[in-house]
């Protein structure tokens, strides 16, 4: 159990770090319903904050409906409210945005990695004025230690480590509009119940924000 103590230290560390330097925090739920071989029912919040807890940078709640058209691919349509405060010459302006997105999800084993490719489409009302965005998602999953934290795969936790990286490009003029490079670990308790905790950096055409991301996944 060394190696798990290890990474517990490194990330409450990485907790402690972020509150002394005022990084971002989100904090993530992302919930999906079976509701038969055929169709699945997506939702989610993400209460997105400027520093560790108690400046609201965002609230986002999300849902849709998908098709599953094998194991590995679904298509999903959607739609989002996302209520957003941003600075401007240190004044903090609110802002309220309605979100129609579709979105194909392609998923791919290659040796242990776990990988999940998102193509997402957005159209955006945002007070008054419509933008449409592209975005695309790319993530691998790799399971690690489980010999050395003696874990077998018939116990219930499992332990991993979580990559992704996602573009996100205007369709409009400036059409860079951000990416994000995230590395987190994970414990998968069962079947239905997994979480992460780890650390995002978000790219904008002049600038960049740092975050540290809880995230809850329940699958039902």
């Amino acid at each position: 159990m060394k190696n798990l103590f290890f990474y517990f230290a490194l990330f409450s560390h990485l907790l402690i770090h972020s509150q002394d330097n005022d990084i971002g925090n989100w904090l993530i739920y992302f919930g999906n319903k079976q509701i038969n071989e055929k169709y699945n029912f997506h939702h989610e919040v993400q209460y997105r904050n400027y520093n560790f807890i108690g400046d609201k940078e965002q609230l986002l709640i999300r849902s849709g409906i998908g098709r599953n058209f094998s194991d590995n691919l679904n298509l999903l349509i959607g739609y989002g409210f996302i209520d957003s405060n941003n600075y401007k010459n240190n004044i903090k302006y609110s802002s309220k945005e309605n979100r129609i997105f579709q979105q194909i999800i392609l998923k791919q084993n290659i040796w242990k990695l776990s990988f999940q490719h998102r193509y997402r489409f957005e159209q955006r009302f945002i007070d008054g004025d419509y933008k449409t965005r592209y975005r695309y998602f790319l993530n691998f999953n790799y399971p690690i230690n489980l010999e050395s934290l003696n874990l077998s795969r018939n116990n219930k936790l499992l332990v991993y480590i979580s990559f992704y990286n996602e573009i996100f490009l205007n369709g409009q003029s400036k059409v860079f509009d951000r990416n994000r490079l995230y590395g987190g670990l994970g414990f998968k308790l069962n079947k239905y119940l997994k979480f992460e905790i780890g650390y995002m950096n978000q790219f904008f055409e002049d600038s960049s924000r740092d975050q540290l991301n809880i995230i809850t996944f329940f699958n039902f």
